[in-house]
């Protein structure tokens, strides 16, 4: 029987007498094009169905609510048309559904499980606080749908709070789409040609003595501000005093050792703290089950440095901007300028390079520990000074075997 308007009825009534609760009328002159119809269904479905490598496909046209004969005829030669020339329309449906389904959520939660045994703990840190606080007005969208213009919108926004976010938050999106591509799941990376947010030349901004004192006087009785006053302190990076565990200090004789995963380097580091340190350590209270002095509780560390460090720029206004890793630099300097040695003050900050770098590194594997205490004690004191006026102590230096003594 033709599928017209005029013989609706009467297919209708066909399916009716034939007592079956499913059952497909085709078309007389066009082969594939079928009226499905379901028991207790409201209105039946236009269809085409066809074979693609032995199996029987079934794609769905629309109700006859939507659609009249004609029209149903008209998509179904198109589809029909398709299918001849090797298309697999229903296949394409499906793949489109499940690519649908792989939203950038979906995509992120796949791409941090794969990077759990690749990243260092504070790197996964970052690159999850990035793609699921920063990135996530994108959650909703399938990656295959997400253009350059929506990444270019949230990357402005971000840069509002500070262009090193933006250029980290850039890259950490860039890796996903990588892994994406690489599982198939689109071709293209949206995030090329957005704005960087990155000059790609090394910062130089070193914080003035006052500009320390500053920043110390307006830090806060919290962990934060903990964590900021053991950075100015050590001049670790970052995440090394955010992710600072119990069992890596030792109070009886003062150490604080960071392991190889720890480190940048991949090299174990073993600091001999000054007594301004574990004071502020000994404020700390110790929480059951949780092995890290900073953050919530989920046993993550400390990880909400955005949000603390705008508050801290809005009680404390630099003339120019800073980021938490200029204390790194401005303590490198510091003790330079207080009369410690290059090779010593890169022993402190575990920094290979410089004196440690190329041939030197290869065959100095001196720690200077006890110089690296006296250093840190040094330059604790340099900063106990600036920030309270009261004058340096006179500290002295201990010298390498078979050099002579400092007049």
């Amino acid at each position: 029987m033709k599928i017209t308007k005029q013989n609706l009825p009467n297919i209708q009534q066909a399916f009716i007498a034939s007592g079956k609760a499913d059952k497909i009328f085709f078309d007389d002159d066009l082969p594939g094009f079928g009226l499905r119809f379901r028991k207790g269904g409201r209105f039946a479905s236009y269809c085409v169905q066809y074979e693609r490598q032995g199996w029987q496909k079934r794609l769905v046209l629309g109700n006859t609510a939507k659609l009249d004969p004609d029209e149903a005829r008209k998509a179904a030669r198109r589809e029909l048309a398709r299918i001849t020339l090797g298309g697999d329309p229903q296949g394409d449906k499906q793949a489109a559904a499940i690519k649908n389904k792989l939203t950038l959520k979906a995509v992120a939660e796949q791409f941090l499980s794969r990077k759990e045994d690749e990243l260092r703990a504070s790197s996964l840190i970052e690159v999850t606080r990035h793609l699921q606080k920063d990135w996530k007005p994108l959650h909703r969208y399938p990656v295959h749908k997400i253009e350059r213009r929506n990444v270019a919108a949230i990357l402005g926004d971000i840069a509002k709070r500070g262009k090193v976010t933006a250029a980290r938050a850039r890259t950490t999106l860039s890796s996903l789409f990588s892994f994406a591509i690489e599982e198939g799941y689109l071709d293209q990376n949206p995030v090329i040609g957005t704005n960087s947010y990155d000059p790609r030349t090394r910062r130089k901004r070193v914080l003035s003595d006052n500009e320390l004192a500053r920043v110390w006087s307006a830090l806060r009785d919290d962990e934060y501000g903990r964590i900021v006053k053991l950075l100015m302190l050590t001049g670790q990076r970052r995440d090394e005093v955010g992710l600072m565990a119990w069992s890596e200090l030792n109070r009886n004789k003062g150490v604080w050792s960071l392991p190889e995963s720890r480190t940048k380097n991949k090299r174990e580091h073993m600091l001999t703290l000054p007594l301004m340190c574990w004071q502020i350590i000994d404020e700390v209270p110790q929480r059951v089950g949780n092995d890290y002095l900073f953050g919530g509780y989920k046993g993550k560390g400390f990880t909400n440095w955005a949000e603390h460090k705008e508050a801290l720029d809005k009680r404390c206004k630099l003339d120019e901007p800073w980021v938490l890793h200029d204390l790194r630099r401005s303590a490198a300097t510091g003790m330079a300028e207080i009369g410690i040695e290059p090779h010593y003050i890169e022993a402190a900050l575990n920094h290979v390079g410089g004196q440690k770098g190329g041939v030197a590194g290869t065959y100095n594997h001196a720690k200077y520990e006890p110089q690296i205490k006296t250093a840190l004690a040094m330059w604790a004191d340099h900063i106990r000074s600036i920030t309270t006026g009261e004058q340096r102590k006179v500290i002295s230096f201990p010298h390498e075997r078979g050099s002579e003594p400092a007049a």
